[in-house]
């Protein structure tokens, strides 16, 4: 820690409020503590879940920095003590509790993944959240299998992108729903089977029809509201749907019926709160399991935009115009 700067670059929510309230501030840089490594910071994902904190919905976890950013890829320049996972030099990628937005970052040794040789640090530090997301939900909640069907709903998002090539490359069918052409264009290119616009479409309508009236075996939804209902009737019978976000609202009126004739699953999750050891289990999974098709080029993060990390208002700005098609980054 000798060699470090003892000050850094960061920016922090100055109260409540729409992406203008995101400022630069000097911090102190945080010291590791056992088990952490500390990482000098290239790029750093932004996510829904940042905009959320940033309106004073969604407060960070007790332990957790205050400031925003939950993946940051860079360079391991100082080790806490027990660590012996990592070491001074290591490029690696992670999911974080908070932080992210700042030139240096913390983040316990079993969460940092080797930045895979075909990614540049921006594609690195794009994938963690989403990759750890997709996995515990799709696969692990979900079960989706090879030769299953899997509805992705915000099909263009970080999430939606991520979610396609994962699927396709375990061997599964993927619809996605979409609100433009260009989307839709852009879901095609990642191999989706079919997408749907929603602003012209059924959804419902549609998966009966490219199921023969059978439905999905798995829904990934982060819409809610009456999305709810709506995913009863397009599952299938035996049928999971896992929710990981309510864009529109957490309140509903399903009707229960459809989830007890279909005989459904309906769960959730979050992914900030998790434990330690829990996010370790995700991290080793994916080190097993989809490094190979990073590696094998069957995965790659689909890049929307990068601003400077002064410049994290008018990311958010970005994110929350639902424009963008993939992952928005912050360049250090």
């Amino acid at each position: 820690m000798d060699k470090l700067p003892t000050h850094m670059t960061a920016v922090a929510i100055s109260k409540p409020g729409g992406p203008e309230v995101l400022i630069p501030e000097q911090r102190p840089v945080p010291l590791p503590g056992p088990h952490q490594i500390l990482i000098k910071v290239a790029a750093a994902g932004v996510n829904r879940p940042d905009v959320a904190q940033r309106s004073g919905a969604y407060p960070p976890p007790p332990d957790a920095s205050d400031l925003p950013g939950l993946e940051v890829a860079g360079e391991v320049v100082a080790l806490g003590e027990g660590v012996t996972k990592r070491k001074i030099g290591d490029k690696v990628m992670s999911l974080v509790a908070g932080g992210g937005y700042a030139e240096y970052c913390l983040t316990h040794e079993t969460h940092a993944i080797p930045v895979p040789a075909n990614f540049s640090m921006i594609e690195a530090a794009a994938t963690p959240e989403t990759l750890m997301t997709v996995w515990h939900n799709v696969f692990e909640r979900g079960g989706l299998k090879a030769g299953e069907t899997l509805l992705v709903h915000g099909g263009s998002s970080g999430i939606g992108t991520t979610a396609i090539q994962m699927a396709k490359a375990h061997g599964a069918k993927v619809f996605v729903t979409v609100g433009g052409q260009d989307k839709v264009d852009a879901c095609l290119k990642l191999g989706a089977d079919a997408v749907i616009n929603y602003k012209t479409e059924d959804f419902v309508a549609k998966v009966k029809e490219l199921t023969g009236g059978v439905g999905v075996n798995v829904i990934l939804d982060m819409i809610g509201g009456d999305y709810v209902d709506r995913n009863y009737d397009a599952a299938a019978v035996e049928g999971r749907i896992v929710q990981i976000a309510v864009l529109s609202t957490p309140k509903a009126s399903p009707n229960f019926g459809k989830l007890m004739v279909k005989r459904l699953h309906h769960t959730g999750s979050t992914l900030r709160p998790r434990s330690v050891q829990d996010k370790a289990a995700m991290v080793a999974a994916i080190t097993k399991t989809v490094l190979p098709w990073i590696a094998e080029g069957r995965f790659k993060p689909v890049m929307d935009s990068t601003f400077p990390l002064k410049d994290a208002s008018k990311a958010h700005a970005r994110m929350e115009s639902s424009q963008h098609i993939g992952k928005i980054v912050l360049v250090v």
